[in-house]
């Protein structure tokens, strides 16, 4: 269950553009020719190969994909503030609040969410996640017994604050636990490989890209025989109770996106598609009587094929093509 370790910074840079409203794209030549991996320095590498604590400042908009200690202090009233944390796909998010110091009565907050929410839209949806909405939020602000230590349900967590006093703020740290069987997954990356079993359990997985990309499904055994079917709008796998999808769509949440294609038996590939959304996504839907398993790979379109995408176009939707 492995996914190809790619640069970091065009992911970065897309959801501090999407947060701050701004175009989703952007030239190579804008990402900059830094070291990848988040910008990694030589100082920041030897670090943590000697295995010292990572420590740093948090700004208002952040993301986080390593283990350390992070301090946020406020320097003037900010009311809009949100720091993304991600995983290798087999990884859940470990946040331990350290120390906390907001001023609630002033309206002040800090917030937890399980997963992603961006203007609006959530991952995993309310559809794939194995708790109710309400119950995905952890709130500093209401009741005495909010608990120190909090885990993500899947590779993704966030926080998201707002602070008006000069002085306030928090420390956290950020470790990682292993998931044996990964289920709802945002990549970090434009290309990788992966596998996804669901083990007799009753349950949704999606495997989110978020970039327009070639995938090419290698493997799919769903405990029933061969297909691949280009989904019509009243089209679907015929009340079969394990199946998987593929979703294209500008947004985050996979409940939102438009079905592209049904794959509803098992099979031996390979199948392939382009899909030209801003954001991919396998999902996979399982009844809990089989042990599900679906291996796929994924790559970025380059940008002749994203040029030349109304040629497959879909009416109005991402273009796909197999």
């Amino acid at each position: 269950m492995a996914s190809t370790r790619l640069p970091l910074h065009p992911f970065w840079l897309l959801f501090l553009a999407a947060l701050k409203g701004e175009s989703r794209y952007f030239e190579a030549k804008e990402a900059g020719e830094d070291e990848p991996f988040l910008l990694l320095n030589a100082e920041l590498k030897r670090e943590l190969s000697e295995g010292q604590l990572y420590r740093r400042a948090l700004r208002c908009i952040d993301m986080l994909s390593i283990e350390g200690q992070f301090t946020f202090t406020a320097e003037q009233p900010l009311l809009h503030c949100a720091t993304f944390f991600i995983g290798d796909p087999e990884e859940l998010i470990t946040i331990d609040f350290n120390f906390v110091n907001i001023d609630c009565q002033a309206g002040d907050f800090l917030k937890v969410f399980d997963g992603w929410i961006l203007k609006g839209e959530k991952f995993p949806s309310s559809l794939d996640h194995p708790l109710p909405t309400s119950e995905r939020y952890i709130d500093f602000c209401e009741g005495d017994n909010i608990r120190s230590t909090i885990r993500s349900s899947q590779n993704v967590a966030m926080i998201f604050f707002r602070i008006h006093a000069p002085g306030n703020g928090f420390t956290l740290s950020i470790k990682k636990k292993t998931n044996l069987f990964p289920c709802n997954v945002i990549s970090q990356t434009p290309a990788g490989r992966f596998t996804m079993v669901i083990p007799h359990q009753h349950r949704n997985c999606s495997f989110s890209i978020i970039y327009p990309v070639v995938i090419k499904i290698s493997d799919l055994k769903l405990g029933h025989l061969n297909g691949l079917y280009l989904k019509k709008p009243s089209a679907g796998c015929g009340g079969v109770g394990d199946f998987v999808e593929l979703l294209g769509g500008n947004g985050l949440d996979p409940s939102k996106m438009f079905p592209l294609a049904d794959l509803c038996h098992s099979f031996h590939g390979p199948a392939q598609m382009k899909i030209g959304c801003d954001n991919t996504v396998l999902r996979m839907v399982s009844s809990g009587k089989h042990i599900n398993r679906v291996t796929f790979e994924y790559h970025q379109l380059d940008q002749n094929e994203l040029e030349n995408r109304k040629e497959n176009s879909l009416e109005e939707f991402c273009f796909s093509s197999v």
